[in-house]
């Protein structure tokens, strides 16, 4: 069989949990993944982190992010830029099974998005000394991610779903409804992904941790914020069970080594999950 070679086609970082995300030409990996990926969260007055599971409006906020400033911007609540604190007041977050601290943002951000989502909350940002292990069979870390640093996706998976879909007379679904982080092109086998064991992208390496279980937000439009139907996870259902019940698309992974990548780069592979694949991928 001829090897087929994958090549980065996008990247994207979301930098507040759950709210629209950034392409980019080229990245900067942390330990944590993307740089600003899951930098900030919203929270709730538990500290319980907001996501789109409970407000899908999250989706249509807009962000831009540097070192410095952030800037969020709604249909509703207009825009809103920044001064991004690093240090000060901490207050409690929770991330699913992660319990921690953000630097919260102050009184103007928390008013913003108050209006936004209807309820009282707080904007966090992970501290300097943020400390949170992530589990799989490469462990790592990351910020407010719901798990893991990175997901990782090929576009061969979705033309697959794409194609199952199609068949049971549904809408197909962009990439995006994914939030995938790497996504990437070459691969002519249907999540070739999944059994990447260790990977070198640029100057980065990464390690995989486990397949990507999805939720709901899947079908919520990433541009209106509204449920757009069934799909993706309707079909999905059908194929990509995993031993708990769960659906999966994509691949979670570790930070093994930081570094840069940019779209084009030529993804290497120096491990699989079975020897055998490297005669059929790279």
């Amino acid at each position: 069989m001829t090897a087929s070679r994958a090549t980065v086609r996008s990247l994207h970082y979301y930098p507040i949990k759950a709210c629209g995300g950034v392409t980019a030409d080229h990245a900067h990996v942390t330990e944590a993944g993307l740089e600003h990926d899951r930098a900030f969260t919203v929270v709730d007055a538990d500290g319980v982190c907001l996501t789109q599971r409970e407000h899908r409006t999250m989706a249509a906020i807009r962000v831009a992010v540097t070192n410095d400033q952030l800037t969020v911007s709604h249909p509703v609540a207009g825009s809103l830029t920044l001064a991004v604190r690093r240090e000060g007041t901490r207050i409690p977050v929770t991330v699913f099974k992660h319990i921690g601290h953000g630097i919260d943002q102050g009184d103007e951000a928390a008013e913003w998005f108050g209006t936004v989502l209807g309820e009282p909350c707080r904007l966090a940002r992970v501290p300097q000394d943020h400390r949170r292990r992530t589990s799989g069979l490469h462990e790592g870390t990351a910020g407010f991610a719901d798990g893991h640093a990175v997901t990782v996706a090929s576009l061969a998976s979705l033309d697959e779903l794409t194609a199952r879909i199609l068949e049971r007379g549904g809408e197909p679904v962009p990439m995006e409804r994914f939030r995938v982080n790497i996504v990437l092109d070459g691969w002519t086998r249907p999540h070739t992904e999944d059994d990447v064991r260790g990977m070198s992208i640029g100057t980065g390496r990464f390690g995989y941790a486990k397949r990507d279980i999805r939720c709901q937000v899947t079908t919520i439009d990433q541009d209106s914020g509204q449920k757009a139907g069934p799909e993706p996870l309707r079909t999905l259902a059908t194929y990509r069970r995993d031993a708990e019940g769960g659906v999966a698309f994509a691949m979670k992974a570790a930070v093994m080594t930081p570094g840069e990548i940019t779209v084009g780069d030529v993804v290497d592979v120096h491990e699989w999950s079975e020897p055998a694949l490297q005669h059929d991928v790279q």
